[in-house]
C-alpha cells in the first residue's frame, strides 16, 4: 500500500475526488477495483483531478487515468512523484588504465566481457560516438530485451556519457563512466541516473536496488577478466 505523511494515498485520491469531482464515496467503497469511469467521473472531473494532483504533488497524470482504479492512480502517482534513480559503483582493476579503457570500450565485445549481454550491434559510428543495439540472454520467461543506445568516449579526459536512445521501460536513463590511475591499477566507476514510466512494473526505488545488485556482479566479472587478460593468463574468455 502506498502511504504519504502515515495514510494511505488512496485516502488522499479518494478525498480529492470526493471534495472536487463530485464522486460518491459509498459507491468508491463498494467497488474498490472499479475505474473511475465506471464510478462516474467524466471528462471535467479528471480535469480537475489531474489539476489538484499537480498542485498537490507537483505530478501530471495521464488522459486515461479514467480507466484507472482509485488505487491505481494513487500508485501513478506515488512513481511519479518518488526521487528519480541514481547509482554510483566502481571496481578497481590491477590493471593498467589504457588496458581497461580499450577492453571495457570494445563496445562489439561485450558479450565477451559482460555475464548478461547476448549480442551488441554497432549500428553507427561518428568519430568517439557510437549508437549500437544490445540484446540480453533470454530471462526466466524466454524474453530477450533489446534496445538501443548511444556512447561517446572522451580519450582525454577517460570519460564516456551514454544514454538510452529506445528507453524502454524508462523515461530516460543516462550513464557516465569515468576512469583514474590509482596504485596498482585502474578505478572504473560507473553512474546510472533514470527515471521510469509510470507503466513501468517497478519504480526508481526498486529498479536502483536491481542495478546495484547487478553492477556489482558485472564489475566484479569484469574486474576478474581483464586483470587475467593484464597477466597474459586468458584473453577475457567467458
Amino acid at each position: 500500500m502506498t502511504v504519504t505523511h502515515g495514510r494511505p494515498l488512496t485516502a488522499d485520491i479518494t478525498d480529492i475526488l470526493v471534495t472536487h469531482c463530485g464522486l460518491d464515496a459509498d459507491a468508491a467503497a463498494r467497488a474498490p477495483a472499479a475505474s473511475l469511469e465506471e464510478l462516474g467521473m467524466d471528462s471535467l472531473a479528471l480535469l480537475e483531478l489531474s489539476a489538484v494532483v499537480a498542485d498537490r504533488w507537483q505530478v501530471r497524470i495521464p488522459e486515461q487515468t479514467g480507466q484507472l482504479s482509485i488505487a491505481a492512480v494513487a500508485e501513478l502517482v506515488a512513481r511519479r512523484a518518488e526521487p528519480p534513480g541514481h547509482t554510483e559503483n566502481s571496481v578497481h582493476i590491477a590493471a593498467p588504465l589504457p588496458l581497461v579503457w580499450d577492453v571495457t570500450n570494445d563496445v562489439a565485445g561485450w558479450p565477451r566481457l559482460f555475464t548478461e549481454y547476448a549480442l551488441a550491434e554497432i549500428l553507427h559510428r561518428d568519430g568517439d560516438t557510437v549508437r549500437f543495439r544490445l540484446t540480453m540472454h533470454p530471462d526466466e520467461n524466454g524474453i530477450a530485451w533489446s534496445w538501443v543506445s548511444e556512447r561517446t568516449a572522451d580519450p582525454a579526459t577517460r570519460e564516456v556519457w551514454a544514454h538510452r536512445v529506445e528507453p524502454g521501460p524508462f523515461e530516460y536513463m543516462r550513464i557516465h563512466w569515468r576512469y583514474a590511475e590509482e596504485a596498482g591499477g585502474t578505478r572504473m566507476t560507473w553512474v546510472q541516473d533514470f527515471a521510469m514510466k509510470a507503466t513501468a512494473p517497478v519504480g526508481n526505488a526498486e529498479m536502483t536496488d536491481r542495478i546495484n545488485a547487478n553492477s556489482a556482479v558485472q564489475l566484479a566479472v569484469i574486474k576478474e577478466k581483464i586483470e587475467r587478460l593484464a597477466a597474459g593468463t586468458g584473453a577475457g574468455d567467458e
